[in-house]
């Protein structure tokens, strides 16, 4: 991860990766959100958010999460964190099943799973300075003294672009860029082996996504030479292509496709993943695309529809495509697809 320097004897430092055992294995996941009404609140109905998404990252891997909003992006990153707890499925971290650890038990995995929030203005406590914010992962899991503490804090100030100085300094005090920056130094401090990027810089102006992208680039290279694993959940498929190794394209909390970033922007197997690419624009007016139109509205993830859930809106769609559920199978090594179609 980051080197920083720092006296304290107890800095988190990665454990040896095991030969073929991933960082993080998800199976089947689900997250299904009850629906209540009425005097007693009985459930009438779910949400169904995430329906069954699997996935595994190596060390030293990103995965782009990528899809419209509302599917169920974000809900799988917080449940990988167990900041939700799944309704169904496993979360395996470093070969250990960590789905259905109490409090205590999952203490000691918590630290090597981090977050990046989106929102860079409500993900920091108002109430605290910067330096504080940073460091309290560090005095959670009561990692070296209060000197070596504020030692490595600023450092990874540093790190991350901002000075020391402005360690004492309240959110307040900082642009939406240093927040977000102080965000990232949180989500380093514990040299975690996985790392969820959701939606870093969505909240940030334009002119400024360009410089935490650059951050981000930045800090992936010394990521990767350390192991950690980062799960980028992003709209901004250029970011894609420059930051991830593979790539997960969900739609109404199903993964339809999952594949190399060469594989997916090369040959979409898809339809959906064909709509997404075609949508993005191209800064040469000399290039003529075909785009693919996807007609009518995302389905509700309280009713979604039977069989592939994209076919209200494929342009392909047959019968067959209404009344059974594609499986989500490899059509070449490392690229799967769920359409009856491929």
């Amino acid at each position: 991860m980051v080197e920083v320097a720092s006296p304290a004897s107890d800095v988190p430092t990665h454990e040896v990766p095991q030969p073929g055992v991933p960082v993080l294995e998800v199976t089947g996941l689900c997250k299904h959100f009850p629906v209540r009404k009425g005097l007693l609140r009985r459930t009438v109905g779910h949400v169904y958010a995430v329906d069954g998404v699997s996935f595994t990252i190596g060390p030293a891997e990103t995965l782009g999460l990528v899809g419209e909003s509302g599917c169920g992006k974000t809900t799988v990153g917080r449940t990988v964190m167990r900041l939700i707890e799944p309704t169904a499925g496993t979360i395996k971290l470093d070969g250990h099943d960590v789905t259905s650890l109490g409090k205590k038990e999952f203490r000691p995995y918590r630290r090597q799973l981090q977050i990046i929030f989106q929102d860079p203005f409500s993900s920091l406590n108002p109430r605290k300075r910067a330096g504080d914010i940073v460091g309290e992962p560090l005095k959670v899991h009561g990692i070296g003294t209060r000197s070596e503490r504020r030692e490595r804090v600023a450092a990874l100030f540093e790190r991350v672009g901002l000075r020391r100085a402005q360690m004492d300094n309240f959110p307040h005090q900082f642009s939406g860029g240093q927040r977000q920056r102080i965000g990232v130094a949180r989500a380093l401090a514990l040299n975690p082996k996985l790392i969820i990027g959701d939606e870093p810089v969505s909240a940030l102006d334009v002119s400024i996504q360009a410089q935490v992208i650059n951050l981000l680039m930045d800090l992936q290279r010394d990521m990767k030479l350390s192991g950690t694993a980062v799960i980028l959940i992003t709209h901004d498929l250029g970011v894609v292509a420059e930051m991830c190794d593979d790539v997960a394209v969900m739609y109404a909390g199903e993964v339809v496709e999952r594949g190399s970033v060469d594989a997916i922007f090369r040959s979409p197997q898809h339809p959906y993943t064909e709509a997404l690419l075609a949508a993005v624009p191209v800064p040469d007016p000399a290039i003529k695309r075909t785009k693919l139109v996807v007609q009518g509205d995302v389905p509700s993830p309280l009713n979604p529809p039977p069989g592939c859930r994209f076919h209200t809106r494929c342009p392909y769609m047959v019968p067959r495509c209404k009344e059974e559920v594609p499986a989500l199978r490899e059509i070449e090594p490392g690229h799967h697809v769920a359409c009856h179609l491929r």
